[in-house]
């Protein structure tokens, strides 16, 4: 189990990333629960959803519904859903608001939808056009109010954080991050969050279906994960977990078979020598 945070809460160390289940080719409805319940049937209890995660701006909540209602229909309250606000879904595209106005109603419609309080809301974005202060002042209230638990921030940089912690606690980090695109590692905030008791969330955590084809063509991958007997997307979210106890990666799944062969990765102890030829693939040659 790792903490999420400072919150007090604790998970399992996979958690289960839900957008694919929403956005543009997604699967049907009684696909999207299964691939839900077998996350929770193998030991998952961490799920990341979005209110923007769905077709376009008539379907916002889609994924949190889906979410709601598989476990509600199982029956189950010990899941940690983490859901997050501040972007808008015009025609299918994806911008950014983070305005006071807008996290408001986007977080009172995710509340309603799964329950308050939230256990952990994170700001989708920094929107250019928005002080971050006003943004996460808004996120400040709706926790003191009671609607939300804990504040995380996504998509951020370093000083995104520093400029964060001066305002609020901050208990998660959400950014993208694999063995092939590492800069958060490269950069050392992935360091520091865990230095600042802040878990961090890597989305992307095999690096989509690019990553998929590049690291099932790597031959050393194919070396490592022949030696330990499972898959190069499995040691890929084992290199992610071997980062730090705060690292809590989200895989995400349209299919039962993808998030099964992903919660395998928890049982992985990677040695120095897999680390090291991992570490390479996001090392640019000179």
């Amino acid at each position: 189990m790792r903490s999420i945070g400072n919150t007090g809460l604790r998970v399992q160390p996979i958690g289960l990333g839900g957008m694919p289940l929403s956005i543009q080719g997604r699967p049907d409805e009684r696909t999207g629960r299964a691939v839900i319940e077998a996350f929770l049937a193998g030991g998952g209890n961490f799920i990341d959803t979005a209110i923007s995660y769905c077709f376009d701006n008539t379907d916002l909540g889609h994924n949190e519904r889906l979410i709601a209602a598989t476990l509600k229909a199982l029956g189950r309250t010990d899941v940690i859903v983490a859901t997050k606000g501040g972007l808008t879904r015009p025609n299918g595209q994806w911008d950014v608001d983070c305005t006071p106005g807008w996290l408001r109603h986007c977080c009172e419609q995710s509340a309603r939808d799964l329950g308050a309080p939230i256990a952990l809301y994170y700001l989708h974005a920094v929107d250019p056009n928005v002080p971050l202060a006003e943004s996460l002042g808004e996120l400040v209230k709706l926790r003191d109010e009671g609607t939300i638990a804990a504040i995380g921030l996504s998509n951020v940089t370093a000083r995104h954080v520093d400029e964060a912690l001066a305002l609020t606690p901050i208990a998660a980090v959400q950014n993208r991050c694999n063995v092939l695109e590492a800069r958060d590692v490269k950069s050392g905030l992935v360091a520091r969050c865990g230095e600042l008791g802040i878990a961090y969330v890597p989305y992307s955590p095999v690096g989509g279906h690019w990553g998929h084809r590049k690291l099932a063509a790597n031959a050393d991958v194919a070396r490592i994960a022949a030696k330990h007997g499972t898959s190069p997307h499995a040691i890929a979210i084992a290199w992610l977990l071997a980062l730090g106890p705060h690292v809590l990666p989200i895989p995400g799944a349209s299919k039962v078979a993808s998030i099964e062969n992903s919660l395998t990765a928890a049982a992985l102890t990677l040695d120095t020598d897999d680390l090291a030829v991992l570490d390479r693939l996001n090392t640019p040659r000179r």
